[in-house]
């Protein structure tokens, strides 16, 4: 399976999909939210998260906080948001990239600033704002590794 692109209606849609990518999550994997500023990353992660906890969990924004953990049975969930990295790589490592990659799943904002950190195992999932309506958004989900197959 190659990459699978869907138009999203509204944010009520866009934690559906989230809410179908949850059971197929595995300690150790990799998502990355790709997206410019207000389309739909944040949303995204805290939709999939409050999913992993079944119920109404706050999810505040890493943006000023680089790395928010959230500890489920039977992983945590990192979420990063790496917009206001400096250093890149050596920024990620100091935020505890290797124990998460370890420990838990990573859902990574900005990825791009991963540098040679970016594992081939992942699932890539683009953001973007749709021309139908305000509240629309393209997802594209590009897999690679493992993934390819778990999607189908």
């Amino acid at each position: 399976m190659g990459t699978e692109t869907l138009i999203i209606e509204n944010e009520a849609a866009l934690a559906g999909l989230a809410a179908r990518l949850a059971p197929l999550l595995k300690k150790g994997d990799v998502l990355t939210l790709k997206g410019n500023l207000g389309a739909g990353k944040t949303a995204f992660a805290r939709a999939l998260i409050r999913t992993l906890a079944g119920r109404s969990e706050e999810v505040p924004s890493p943006t000023f906080t680089l790395v928010q953990v959230y500890d489920f049975a039977p992983f945590s969930v990192y979420h990063f948001d790496l917009y206001r990295l400096e250093e890149k790589e050596v920024d990620i490592l100091e935020l505890g990239w290797d124990d998460a990659r370890k420990d838990g799943v990573c859902l990574v904002e900005w990825p791009e600033r991963l540098g040679m950190l970016l594992p081939r195992d992942r699932l890539d999932i683009e953001i973007s704002f749709h021309k139908s309506k305000e509240t629309a958004r393209e997802i594209t989900l590009w897999p690679h590794g493992t993934w390819e197959d778990r999607l189908r």
